[in-house]
């Protein structure tokens, strides 16, 4: 993705976009220094929520995957009052993304992840 390109933020965070995933994550703005968020997703269901996050960073690709039940939230790690957050950013590929994603995850990430692959040569290879 090239400089001044924003980030796809779905389904909860459509509205708040990158405000509301830190705030989520209970991270502060300095996690995204240097990254360039590709596309963000969370949706909270049913007491529970599932979040995905792929960002650009020195034309390295990551990810980041939380999810909780309704006794605690992507800030925290489990419900028994660890404050670990669950941003633990993972380097990745769209390779390995398209092999282990599929449409029928979540079909707006599917594509998001499969139009940045094609469109952007060198990044996460």
């Amino acid at each position: 993705m090239s400089d001044g390109q924003q980030g796809v933020y779905l389904h909860d965070w459509e509205d708040d976009g990158e405000a509301g995933m830190l705030r989520d994550f209970g991270i502060d703005k300095s996690a995204l220094e240097g990254a360039t968020v590709i596309v963000a997703s969370y949706t909270y269901e049913c007491y529970s929520g599932q979040a995905f996050v792929l960002f650009e960073r020195n034309g390295k690709l990551f990810e980041v995957n939380g999810g909780h039940c309704s006794c605690y939230g992507l800030s925290e790690s489990d419900y028994s009052g660890d404050t670990t957050t669950q941003w633990q950013p993972e380097e990745t590929s769209f390779d390995a993304l398209l092999q282990r994603i599929p449409s029928s995850y979540d079909p707006g990430v599917h594509a998001f992840i499969y139009a940045a692959a094609r469109a952007t040569s060198g990044i996460g290879a």
